[in-house]
């Protein structure tokens, strides 16, 4: 298994974790003068740091600096313990109410038959309907970089089979061998 001086150095490590962060509390904050609110949200006004540290001492909570880029530095007497359980939370939170979209790609050529162009819309359809957005590319070989308005009449009409559901975020452009368009889901309201 582990050797047992491990579960001492996990613990060891945690506290490291903790303390190692961008907040600074108690004897990490090396100011002189500090404004200080109290734990209800009053302000106390500018003090040394000696007082304020008593002060959150005699409450038994810790003395934590909220904004250091202020004159004097801001510094709030609370239960830091609390306030990261509460922040942690939070963060939680928006992560689980963000949606990340993500880019799908879609590969024609220029001379694509019409069953292969019908499956390829009804793949980019699906790709809409669950909210990404879809790149559609269609890579021009040999002489075909000759008519590069044949790639333009195809995107076209794929932009027109993926109209009900999405919409051109970026128009058909030519780059180098290869012509790109960008499709956006419709808002569904």
């Amino acid at each position: 298994m582990f050797h047992p001086c491990f579960s001492l150095f996990q613990s060891i490590w945690r506290c490291f974790n903790i303390s190692t962060k961008e907040t600074q509390i108690n004897e990490e904050i090396r100011d002189k003068e500090v404004r200080v609110i109290d734990t209800d949200g009053t302000q106390l006004g500018v003090m040394p740091i000696e007082e304020a540290m008593r002060l959150a001492e005699e409450k038994s909570t810790d003395l934590v600096k909220i904004a250091p880029q202020a004159k004097p530095p801001v510094c709030k007497i609370m239960d830091f313990g609390k306030y990261r359980f509460e922040q942690a939370k939070r963060e939680k939170e928006a992560k689980k109410n963000q949606r990340v979209i993500e880019v799908k790609e879609v590969r024609l050529s220029l001379n694509i038959d019409t069953h292969d162009f019908e499956t390829k819309a009804t793949q980019a359809i699906k790709f809409l309907k669950s909210g990404n957005r879809v790149k559609v590319s269609i890579r021009f070989r040999g002489r075909e970089m000759a008519h590069p308005e044949n790639g333009l009449v195809t995107m076209s009409k794929f932009a027109e089979a993926c109209s009900e559901f999405g919409t051109v975020e970026k128009p058909a452009k030519l780059e180098g061998r290869s012509m790109l368009m960008f499709l956006a889901a419709k808002s569904s309201k």
